[in-house]
């Protein structure tokens, strides 16, 4: 089964919100990660965010995963040499599909008449992952874990 989950982009508040919500929902994080711990050499063109952060944000948040439920919260910083996002347009899709197939499938149907942000890669940190806008403005982070195998219907 796949799972969708929220994910939230901040400008350099996203410690601060995760925390809030680790408060109201308990748990504990999934997974964090910084900027600073971002591969050397990897760019944009290897599917990375921009080697070229701030030197001020690098302790900034890469990915961060909160679980609440059968769900994950997840959420990024995004460093000011990348476009700003804005209160109430800040919000993105995350599928977790259960193959790479699914995941092809998916990517390919929803940026039909949209913008592919990312194409479909496999990505440094062990996913096939890609990002896209569809038609209708909506913005879509398509993602498989060939560790998880099918595991994400439990």
């Amino acid at each position: 089964m796949m799972v969708v989950n929220p994910y939230l982009n901040f400008n350099g508040k996203t410690e601060e919100v995760f925390n809030f919500y680790k408060s109201v929902f308990g748990g504990e994080f999934a997974f964090l990660q910084r900027f600073s711990h971002l591969p050397a050499g990897e760019t944009a063109e290897d599917g990375c965010v921009d080697s070229d952060i701030p030197e001020a944000e690098k302790n900034g948040i890469m990915h961060i995963a909160l679980p609440i439920g059968k769900t994950m919260l997840m959420g990024t910083d995004v460093p000011s040499n990348m476009p700003q996002v804005k209160a109430g347009t800040n919000i993105s899709l995350c599928i977790s599909t259960d193959s790479k197939a699914d995941s092809d499938r998916i990517f390919a149907a929803l940026s039909d008449g949209g913008n592919v942000q990312m194409p479909l890669q496999d990505m440094f940190w062990g996913d096939y992952y890609g990002m896209l806008i569809d038609k209708y403005e909506i913005q879509w982070m398509i993602s498989f874990n060939p560790a998880q195998d099918g595991k994400n219907d439990k």
